[in-house]
Order: structure tokens, then sequence, then C-alpha cells
């Protein structure tokens, strides 16, 4: 085969778009188009991978299921659920794959179940699956046992069944089987992690026909409650299911995205894990579900703040880290899986984050902005969480002029970032709000002078004369998407000039399309090589500035434009590519709640 070795090994990776995803709000799996099962994690979001062909396509481990004659595949999602359908499209007939994982109860959670049931719909059909699991991101050895129709997968740290209501066939680490379908006929497939003595569950057909009803009528309840009635509700009620997918019920954690290591540039090393709780993209998420009416998902995450987050008045961070595990562990180590090759040969593959000791100062100004909209649309704070916000503006007042890595989580070196002062102000503006608005305990004649202060310092050291624009980072002349969110948090009038003479700057330095970058690379050295893609969020950020700013055109074709860059499902990762190739761990939190946010705004502005 002629090429280069990234153009040989693209071949045996599908895009990354190219997948649905299908969860338990425990963990979540990435179902190709072709019907493999390329990422799969069990029992947990951050456990290691059991299916990883997507970083590997010959180490990784995979779940393959498909036609064995040529088809063509369409995917959707069965109407308001997370229930995946990949269908096939043959010259003797019609079948489908229906994944979904069942979301337990309390009783069984730690009971993992992913179910693939096989229909053929019309005419006859053969198919081939091969479930070939390599645990422990592909480097833990395992054994395979079989009992009628059941097959038994053993490592060290997990064992899992494979229940199929089709005989099969091992050999001492995989397991295949060929079959034909007629119109009505329906085949199962059911894994289940082998839980202590428990016996093996069986999964008949009449059991995936009930645990098929319930997981619809679970994500069709949730979804009810849902407020939104605008525009692009579609859209916007496919984001919400993803964020709620991405929810670690057990805590009420919010992960960034289910995957790792999903580069930001082809054959690249920008490669992250985010498998983590982010205390800003959660907080963000929570003040998206709360603005479409979920109210649970916003007491879980303060539940989880409460609960699993240290005040920790010395830490290198301050009271908070900026991530924690999704079991509210603080220590994230992270290491590179060097027998990985990586997606399409983008190495190395990460676990772990070491971000997770920077110091972010921007992640206050979002917590408290969700605490306060939780305060305002969902219920009053206890005085237990008032006494924590306290503690929180408390060290904000004392550090909100230290340098720091900034929202970017760049690893060039601490700067004294606009966003981040911005953030600061945003944290003890909120919570004066809330002491002002219930009466609450709280000293403000020390709070004011400090966010009239970070008011003044960002007017006066964060605008740029040469630019005509706010810029990145005091002293600096370098262009940042990240101030797009100066009106959105209303520091500044959306039609004050200074905003105005900075939103068309970033319009033209950029802005590509509606496609928006971070920062120019060139000109901020991040201290990482390589390329990267514009950024998902940013351009859902840009559209609502063009909203705040009165310009509903450009935002609604703005918008629109980015409707046009989401898969086949409506589901974005992180960046999009020159090309708009989809780039960056996927589904990413961050860019399907800024899709609600512009979505909701723009909507309300056009009446």
């Amino acid at each position: 085969m002629s090429g280069t070795p990234t153009e040989r090994k693209s071949v045996r990776y599908l895009p990354i778009a190219e997948h649905g995803l299908i969860g338990d709000l425990r963990t979540a799996a990435l179902v190709g188009t072709d019907g493999t099962i390329d990422w799969y994690c069990c029992p947990s979001f951050d456990s290691p991978s059991v299916f990883a062909a997507i970083l590997d396509a010959d180490r990784g481990g995979a779940f393959e299921l498909s036609a064995t004659v040529p088809a063509d595949t369409k995917q959707f999602y069965f109407p308001d659920t997370n229930v995946l359908i990949t269908r096939f499209f043959t010259a003797d007939g019609l079948g489908e794959i229906q994944d979904f994982m069942p979301v337990a109860d309390a009783g069984e959670a730690d009971r993992h179940r992913l179910i693939r049931r096989v229909v053929c719909v019309r005419g006859t059909i053969p198919f081939r699956a091969r479930v070939a699991p390599r645990f422990g991101y592909g480097a833990h050895p395992h054994t395979v046992g079989m009992l009628d129709r059941t097959a038994l997968f053993t490592s060290e740290a997990l064992s899992l069944t494979l229940t199929a209501t089709v005989p099969l066939e091992c050999d001492e680490q995989d397991v295949w089987t060929e079959f034909e379908l007629s119109q009505g006929e329906t085949t199962v497939f059911a894994l289940d992690r082998v839980s202590g003595e428990t016996p093996p569950r069986r999964c008949p057909l009449a059991q995936a026909e009930r645990e098929f009803t319930a997981t619809v009528a679970f994500w069709r309840r949730w979804l009810h409650q849902s407020r939104y009635r605008g525009r692009w509700r579609e859209m916007v009620h496919r984001s919400a299911l993803t964020l709620k997918l991405l929810t670690y019920a057990p805590t009420g954690a919010i992960v960034a995205a289910p995957t790792t290591s999903l580069p930001e540039q082809i054959g690249g090393g920008r490669n992250w894990d985010y498998r983590y709780a982010w205390v800003r993209d959660a907080a963000f998420a929570v003040y998206a579900l709360l603005r479409l009416g979920f109210t649970e998902e916003a007491k879980a995450f303060m539940g989880f703040l409460t609960q699993h987050i240290d005040r920790r008045e010395n830490g290198p961070s301050g009271p908070l880290q900026i991530m924690y595990g999704i079991d509210g562990r603080s220590e994230l180590p992270e290491r590179e899986l060097s027998h990985l090759e990586g997606y399409r040969g983008s190495a190395p593959v990460r676990v772990g984050n070491n971000a997770a000791t920077q110091l972010q100062l921007d992640i206050y100004g979002a917590l408290l902005d969700s605490v306060y909209l939780y305060d305002k649309w969902c219920q009053p704070l206890s005085s237990g969480h008032w006494r924590a916000v306290c503690d929180v503006v408390g060290w904000v007042c004392e550090h909100w002029d230290q340098p720091d890595e900034g929202v970017w989580e760049t690893r060039g070196g601490r700067k004294k970032f606009l966003y981040s002062r911005l953030m600061c102000w945003v944290a003890i503006e909120r919570a004066i709000r809330m002491a002002q608005h219930r009466g609450l305990p709280a000293p403000l004649e020390r709070w004011g002078p400090v966010r009239d202060a970070i008011y003044w310092r960002i007017l006066d050291q964060g605008w740029s004369p040469a630019r005509q624009a706010f810029v990145q980072y005091e002293g600096g002349d370098v262009l940042d998407a990240a101030v797009l969110m100066m009106p959105l948090t209303k520091f500044i009038a959306p039609n004050d000039p200074v905003w105005l003479s900075t939103l068309d700057a970033l319009g033209n330095e950029l802005v590509s399309d509606s496609l928006v970058w971070r920062y120019d690379p060139e000109a901020s050295p991040d201290g990482l090589e390589g390329d990267e893609g514009t950024f998902s969020i940013c351009s859902f950020w840009y559209v609502e500035a063009l909203t705040r700013a009165g310009r509903l055109d450009e935002a609604r074709l703005a918008f629109e434009k980015m409707l046009t860059y989401a898969n086949h499902l409506g589901l974005y990762a992180e960046e999009l590519s020159h090309t708009g190739e989809q780039l960056g761990n996927f589904p990413q939190a961050f860019t399907h709640l800024a899709l609600i946010s512009a979505a909701f705004n723009l909507d309300r502005a056009l009446g």
C-alpha cells in the first residue's frame, strides 16, 4: 500500500465523527457507523478500557457486529432517547443493531450491561460478530471460557460475561459467531460485568425487549422535564441528552468527555484525558441544564462539591482544584501508554491529567456563577453552602492578581490572563448579588472594593490601544476568543464601543466562516508542539456575543453554519479541522453546553 505512515493507518480508523454514544450514567461506549464498539471503559468512565480500537486498531480491542455482505449504513437515535440504531441496507434486505445500556437502579448499579439487539427488518441478511476485549488499555492478559451460549472473559482486575441467543465459538482470547436472520427475526448479545459471586445473567429475547422498553422510557421521562420550546429544539435536546450521558450518577460529577487522547491534530501530540470532572465544564453544564429546566443535575453537582471536595486553604490552586476524579479524588497522575499507537498514529496516548495541579483562577467564577443560578432558579442555598461560598470568595479576594495557566491550560508558563481576571470578578460579583438579594451575612465592605479594583484593572490593562481590543493577557497584544465571555458574564454592555471594537477585531483575526480559533499559538506560544483546529465552544460563544450585540442576522447565520458541522447524530468533538473534520475528545460537554446557551439566547432575541 502506498502513502505516508499516517495515511496507511487512517484506513483502519473510522473518522471520529462516525460514532454514536451510549451509556448508563456510569460509563459510556462509542459505536461506529460500521457497527463496531471501539471504545468502552468498565465499570466507570475513567476505568481502564475494555475496547479501545479507536486508539489502536490492532491492540485496543473491539466488539465488531455487522452484515457480512456489502451494505450501506445509517445511524440514528431512537427519538428522544440515547438508544442508538445502526441500520444496514443490503441488496437482499434491511437489518439494524439496537445498542443501549440499561440505566440500573441503585441496587444493581455495579452490574453494568451493554445490550446489542440485531433485528432483520426485511429480506434475509447474514451477520458476523467478533468480541475481542483487551483489558487494561490492552495491557492486561485474559482468558476465555465457554458454557453453553455464555462466554466468560477473565482478567486480573475485571471479568465480563457475553451471552447470546445464537451459538458462540471462541479461541484463547476472542469469541465470534456467524448467523443469518430473516424478516422479523432477532438475535441478542449482552455483555455484563461479573460482580462478586453473582452468577452470570442471561438475556433472552423477552428480557431484551423489556430492557429496551425500560431504557427508552427512562430517557423520555428525563427529557420530558425540558421547558425548551424554541427553535432548533431537536439539536438542543440532543445536546441535553448528551450532557446527561456524561453525568456520573453516583456522585453527580460531569465528565468533560468520555474519551482520552483523541487528537487535536492528526499525528500530533495534543492528546489529553478528558474523563474527569472539570469544575469549569461542570459548572457551565449546570447553567445549560438549568436553562432548560433540569434541576436535579444542579442539585447533584452541588452535592458533589459538598461531599467530595475539601476546602484546602493552602492548596496550590486554592480551595479548589480545576478538576477531580468522578469519585471526587484529587490525584490524577498523568502517564503515557507507549504500547498503543494512538488514533491514526497520533501518539502519545495519555491517561490521567497533570493539568489537575495547575492554577486556573477562572474556575472560581464559573463555579460561583452556577451557584448563583442554582440559588436563583433551583432552590436557596443552605447555610453550609453559603459558608463555603464565603470561604471561596475570601480566597479570590486575596489571590485574584496572581499569574496562572489560564482557561486553555497552557504549558508555556503563567501569565496574567484577562479571562482569569474576568472570572474572578464574576465570582465576587455573583456572591455580592446573593448576599444582597437574600440578606445573607457577608463582608461586603471587603468584597466590593476588590470587585471594583478588578473591573478597572481589566479596563486599564486588558485593553490594547494598538489592537483596539481587549487582549489575552496584561501587557500583550494577542487576541483570545475567551474574551467573548465579557458580555456573556455581564461584565460589559454588549453594545459598549470598546466591546464592539473587540468583537470586530476577533471577527477579523480569529473567525473563519463562523469557526473560531482560541488564539494564534505562533503569536502566543503555549508550550505545546503542533497546530490545532478551531474550538467549537468558541464558535458558539461568538454566536452569543453577536446575538447580545444585536447583530441577529449574523448570529443566526453563524449558528446555522455551526449546526452543519455536527455529525450525523448532532454530536460534536472539541475542535474542527480546516477541512471541517471533527478533532479531539468526543463528544465534548463544553461544546454541547455552549450550543444550548447560544440557541436559548438567540431564540429569545429573535422573538
